[in-house]
């Protein structure tokens, strides 16, 4: 009986830890986002979805995704690919969280990705050029001339991006209207709006695109018609991966909220209505997708940069957030220019007017050249010097000496930016801090400084997505910071 009974404790207990055994938590992708503090999104480069205009990153994706960031608490990556197929395929590498792009919803694609709630709808339509005298003849004689039924594409030659709905759209028309429609794939750098371009310059005959993309494109191609859609209203959303219901659920949620709000509409119109600042846009040499130009001011940049050993694209950066580019620019505290000189650094370094351009440059470097030497002495990493010198130009010299003391006491990184120095930079803004024995310089609101920081590496990083260093005849320029 005592072994009988041995037996069976022995048994409980082994059932009791058993049951007591908890089953290890994996963070879902939601959680890991979260924790990382950054989402990563794919999305296109195009003149809505992305792209820099007169220095400042913008488009419908990109504000977007901001406010989807804000929502989240996270900063926000965006990571561009240029064909949509790759989109899919690097989404589900786990190279992107998301795909944040002007994506029809497809029976096909659904089987690769999840798509959210869209977020609008749109027709395909045929995208033609108008007969050559079309200003001189009536609508009912261009509409004569022109393909208005798509039964008329039989025979017919349709170019259409590579990896879009528009492909599997024109091999179902082709079977409805029983007679084969020659369909050419482009290479997969030309979008849409290369396309519609090489219509309207007579290049090739034909091409589709999402009603609201062809009317964007009127503006600025007035020969070209668009009128003759070729499918039923479709869906318009974004896509994660088939495993990530948490996301996607908070997707939807946020997606649900924001088409209540009028910040939604907003941005909406702002790039798909506003036809005339499109075409301003397009005609820009400051627009990215055809200027390459950041400022007026590139090529003195270029120049400057070169004195620093810096790529001119972080010093564009760099001016863009103290001036936007603007030589009269005057902060409430007094700084003047493109550079934002107070009165003594400008008198320092020799700008007797701080709202010439060249004076105000000239002094700037300087400046930044001796806060380099400065922190030469004591930070090897180009990496982590550069944003030393940043916040130094931003707030002072001695507010930076007194965080690294703060930093070096408390037991942090005195060399590292990144929550090191940074975070104790903060703390300046408290007694316990200011106070500190080892603060010479006493109060400081970090929090403008740490946001300079980060906003200028945010917005070199995407200067670089866009703009090129034209690497092959100025490479001495092109030095690579990070």
């Amino acid at each position: 009986m005592k072994r009988l009974f041995y037996f069976f404790l022995a048994m409980l207990i082994f059932i009791n830890i058993g049951c007591g055994k908890k089953e290890e938590h994996k963070p879902t992708e939601l959680e890991k986002i979260k924790e990382r503090g950054k989402i990563v999104a794919l999305t296109g480069y195009n003149a809505y979805s992305y792209f820099i205009y007169k220095g400042q990153p913008m488009g419908f994706e990109y504000e977007l995704l901001n406010q989807f960031g804000k929502y989240l608490g996270v900063d926000v990556e965006i990571k561009v690919v240029k064909n949509i197929n790759d989109m899919f395929t690097l989404l589900n590498e786990g190279k992107g969280d998301l795909i944040a792009f002007n994506l029809t919803v497809t029976k096909e694609r659904n089987k690769k990705v999840a798509f959210t709630h869209h977020t609008n709808t749109t027709t395909q339509v045929l995208v033609q050029r108008k007969p050559k005298n079309w200003r001189r003849i009536t609508l009912d004689q261009i509409k004569r001339k022109i393909i208005t039924n798509p039964i008329n594409l039989e025979g017919k030659t349709v170019y259409v991006r590579s990896g879009s709905s528009y492909i599997s759209r024109l091999q179902n028309l082709s079977d409805e209207i029983g007679g084969d429609i020659n369909i050419v794939v482009a290479d997969p750098e030309l979008t849409t709006e290369n396309l519609i371009e090489m219509v309207a310059e007579g290049k090739i005959d034909y091409t589709i695109s999402d009603e609201n993309i062809a009317r964007l494109n009127k503006a600025s191609f007035t020969n070209i018609d668009i009128s003759t859609k070729i499918s039923l209203p479709q869906k318009i959303a974004w896509a994660v991966r088939k495993d990530t219901h948490q996301l996607l659920d908070t997707l939807n949620a946020w997606i649900d909220k924001i088409l209540k709000r009028p910040i939604y509409y907003i941005i909406y119109n702002k790039y798909f209505k506003n036809r005339a600042n499109f075409k301003r846009r397009s005609k820009s040499q400051f627009f990215s997708l055809t200027g390459g130009s950041i400022s007026k001011y590139d090529s003195l940049f270029k120049v400057y940069a070169k004195k620093l050993n810096w790529d001119w694209r972080l010093l564009a950066a760099q001016i863009y957030e103290e001036s936007q580019f603007n030589p009269e620019a005057k902060s409430w505290a007094g700084a003047v220019g493109l550079m934002q000189l107070m009165p003594a650094t400008a008198k320092q370094y020799g700008a007797e007017n701080r709202t010439d351009p060249k004076q105000s440059l000239n002094a700037g470097i300087k400046f930044l050249l001796w806060l380099n030497n400065y922190w030469s002495k004591y930070i090897e990493d180009k990496n982590e010097k550069i944003k030393f010198i940043l916040a130094s130009y931003n707030v002072g010299l001695g507010h930076i000496i007194d965080a690294r003391k703060l930093t070096e006491k408390y037991g942090g990184d005195p060399i590292k930016w990144d929550g090191n120095v940074e975070f104790y930079l903060l703390q300046k803004s408290k007694k316990k801090y200011y106070n500190d024995d080892v603060v010479t310089y006493g109060y400081s609101r970090g929090i403008e400084t740490v946001e300079y920081v980060r906003d200028i590496l945010d917005l070199y990083a995407r200067y670089k997505q866009f703009i090129s260093t034209k690497e092959n005849s100025d490479k001495h320029l092109a030095i690579n910071i990070f």
